[in-house]
């Protein structure tokens, strides 16, 4: 587990994420974090579950409607 200070950042708290933290989520400056509400507490994730969903939701609709979307696209 990590421990992480809360700093003041203009006029807003933020924290920064050591380098070991950064390396094991795959992140770079400028990446997007979501933090989410999970039944341990809140998790800190490069992972969107709204765009998933909604991933998931094209997905379906595509291998539905393969013949059509293969068509327009001539």
């Amino acid at each position: 587990m990590l421990a992480l200070k809360l700093s003041r950042m203009g006029n807003s708290v933020g924290v920064v994420l050591p380098k070991e933290a950064l390396t094991k989520l795959q992140l770079t400056q400028g990446d997007t974090v979501y933090l989410t509400d999970s039944p341990e507490g809140f998790r800190l994730t490069p992972y969107d579950p709204e765009f998933a969903t909604q991933m998931q939701a094209a997905e379906t609709i595509m291998k539905r409607r393969r013949a059509v979307l293969r068509e327009l696209a001539k």
